[in-house]
């Protein structure tokens, strides 16, 4: 079957960040140096020459694109200065734009304006919506949560999830789609459906093994290294989103109303707190090693990776505001603005996942259980030998 060749494919990478793979030979150091590579998976070389040759599929299907952990040794070693790294960058968020059917994450992601225009409306809108059910604020703790009342915020949040998961399951369809076009075995092939899954969730995306065993590369203290702020991030937001679940839950129940005072060893105020400092380190590192540029897969960070890194530090910091003003003897009058700017940010940051960097999380997973699929063994059959 003949491949179709887009020569547009590296002006259209260029829209999403800094692309400068003209410069490239192929001398294959990027791979040579890339921890992860293999016989069968080649980082990023062969993205590389995907992208120099036009071939949009390819790249698209390319399940490695979503298992590169931007530890930037190819940018660091390039003879050529062709920035392998902030190309992958690049090209998964090009990627995200096309799996994307509504075209927001172009938006998002191809324009730093439209992006901050976009996202400072959205803010509006569910900072009107929230607010147009506001009550009065007054000095009792109870009814903190009365001021933007706790159904108007459960409702939200419901539409937001369902909002997210179509999007979110549309867009892993359309890439399953082209990974397997791309990397798929043969008709009635029998997989190990089920410990893939085990590998690429418990393994690979839960417990970070390759990028704690593979891409760190600088000598450093264990609480200042990539792997340990990345997972500081994603555990602390698991963890918020369950304490909200089961906070929301025991409302449901009639056991705790939202935002009624509990004590600070209370299961789910416990979980909350501890999955807010998590995620408040892990942020607060990672914006200041960006600042500092401390190192290579950081010295060129756009606004698509700052303003996700701020909406996630808002949504903690704000939090725990919150929640100290739950605990004050009188609840002050900021305490009734924080906890409609910390909805706002939070359930902004959440519609938002399937189109800005957030989508990573879906679709490197995806990638990552594709990848551990293997064919098992061919059934032998049996013979017996009867013998009179």
């Amino acid at each position: 079957m003949a491949t179709r060749s887009d020569p547009n494919l590296l002006q259209d990478l260029k829209k999403f960040g800094g692309v400068y793979v003209e410069s490239c030979f192929n001398c294959g150091n990027c791979t040579a140096i890339c921890p992860l590579s293999s016989d069968s998976e080649s980082f990023p070389r062969k993205m590389i020459r995907y992208a120099q040759l036009g071939l949009r599929d390819r790249l698209l299907g390319s399940k490695e694109l979503w298992m590169c952990y931007a530890c930037g040794q190819c940018t660091e070693t390039c003879p050529r200065q062709a920035m392998p790294g902030d190309f992958m960058s690049a090209a998964r968020r090009y990627a995200i734009a096309n799996y994307d059917f509504t075209g927001l994450a172009k938006l998002l992601l191809g324009s730093p304006i439209w992006s901050l225009l976009v996202m400072l409306g959205l803010a509006g809108v569910i900072a009107l919506f929230l607010f147009s059910g506001h009550g009065a604020m007054t000095l009792d703790t109870l009814r903190l949560f009365e001021f933007i009342p706790a159904e108007l915020i459960h409702d939200l949040g419901v539409a937001v999830i369902a909002i997210v998961s179509i999007a979110g399951v549309a867009g892993a369809v359309s890439m399953v789609r082209r990974v397997a076009k791309a990397n798929g075995f043969p008709p009635g092939t029998r997989l190990n459906w089920f410990s893939a899954l085990w590998e690429a969730v418990g393994i690979e995306a839960l417990g970070q093994r390759r990028y704690r065993q593979d891409c760190e590369t600088q000598e450093t203290k264990w609480y200042l290294r990539k792997w340990f702020l990345h997972s500081s991030m994603m555990w602390g937001f698991l963890g918020l989103l369950a304490a909200t679940i089961l906070d929301y839950s025991l409302d449901l129940l009639g056991i705790k109303p939202t935002g009624a005072p509990v004590p600070l060893w209370y299961p789910v105020r416990m979980l909350g707190s501890l999955s807010g400092l998590l995620l408040t380190y892990g942020v607060t590192v990672v914006l200041w090693q960006r600042a500092r540029k401390s190192e290579a897969s950081m010295k060129t960070s756009n606004f698509t990776a700052w303003s996700f890194l701020a909406m996630m530090w808002i949504s903690a910091v704000s939090g725990f505001l919150l929640e100290a003003s739950l605990y004050l003897p009188q609840p002050p009058i900021w305490g009734y603005w924080m906890l409609l700017g910390h909805v706002v940010v939070a359930m902004e940051l959440v519609l938002l996942a399937p189109f800005t960097k957030f989508a990573h999380v879906f679709y490197r997973t995806v990638a990552l259980y594709m990848a551990a699929l293997k064919p098992l063994p061919e059934k032998v059959p049996v013979t017996v030998e009867v013998t009179n």
